[in-house]
């Protein structure tokens, strides 16, 4: 179950995050401070999988604390409140290292709305990192085979491991509504026109209704499924991700609020590759940010199948 810790100096917005947290059956609260300066003492003990800390407080700013947080909690996520609705503040909080924003004053749905996607965040990036692990020391996971893209040295999951990544089949969910949906994702990423979004959006829909058989496919092997040329197939399925990765991040310049921004950009992409690809667009980096396609093809179907 996750755990959350909580920082507000105003104890009625702590009271109202646990409420929701509560009722939402979202996790559980480890921990709650009306001081920055004292939430750094007690986090490691703690233990949290998320901490939601306020972005104006009388004794350290969350900027600040997520910066120092952020090294003694490397596996820790954070969301920030604010009332601020500066360009300028909201990027140096990206910055910093946090994941979403909630608006202030607090409104339940979006807490919860916000809260779910960390959550499904966090659950992937923990199991694709251990796997890596796994991997990397030379072991294996309980009898299930852990294969790795050929192109780009990226994990394909067998059986159990496989099983926490991907939600299971929605019962008599068509193919023609699960390709409604991938069409109003491509859409808010402005991929709909690009030459491999087809290819794609059939590839996340026969995996929508065939879960099993993308356990233990390389990309390779997708690619040879839907096309006679598999490998100018896998590189119009990396340009149309890398496509959706620039606009995510061009949106973001412009509006981290943007509901398109909070909604995708750390779950269909690593964020720290967007604030990459960020930074390219802002001339501050020669480094486009990275899309794994594996990862990609994993999260569309997440969304498709919620």
């Amino acid at each position: 179950m996750t755990k959350f810790f909580l920082i507000d100096d105003d104890d009625a917005v702590i009271q109202i995050l646990k409420i929701i947290i509560r009722d939402k059956n979202l996790g559980t609260v480890c921990g709650s401070s009306e001081s920055a300066a004292a939430a750094l003492e007690l986090l490691p003990a703690a233990g949290p999988d998320i901490v939601i800390v306020d972005l104006l407080m009388p004794d350290m700013d969350g900027i600040t604390f997520v910066g120092r947080a952020k090294p003694i909690m490397p596996d820790t996520l954070f969301v920030m409140l604010s009332q601020v609705s500066s360009k300028d503040m909201i990027s140096k909080a990206y910055d910093a290292g946090i994941e979403f924003f909630i608006q202030k004053p607090v409104n339940g749905v979006e807490v919860n709305n916000v809260l779910e996607r960390v959550i499904r965040v966090q659950k992937l990036e923990r199991t694709m990192s251990s796997v890596q692990s796994l991997f990397s020391e030379g072991g294996g996971v309980a009898g299930d085979a852990v294969n790795m893209d050929s192109a780009k040295g990226e994990p394909v999951f067998a059986g159990a491991a496989q099983a926490t990544l991907m939600p299971e089949n929605n019962a008599g969910t068509s193919t023609s509504e699960y390709r409604s949906r991938v069409c109003r994702i491509f859409q808010s990423l402005g991929i709909s026109g690009e030459r491999g979004c087809d290819e794609l959006t059939e590839v996340v829909c026969y995996f929508c209704q065939h879960r099993d058989e993308l356990s233990d496919a390389k990309l390779s092997d997708i690619c040879s499924k839907f096309s006679d040329s598999p490998k100018s197939m896998e590189q119009r399925l990396r340009r149309t991700a890398a496509s959706g990765l620039s606009n995510v991040a061009s949106i973001g310049l412009d509006d981290y609020g943007n509901e398109t921004f909070e909604r995708y950009a750390a779950s269909l992409f690593k964020f720290e590759q967007v604030r990459r690809e960020m930074d390219y667009l802002k001339g501050n980096s020669a480094q486009h940010g990275n899309v794994q396609i594996k990862k990609f093809i994993i999260a569309l179907v997440n969304e498709c199948m919620e």
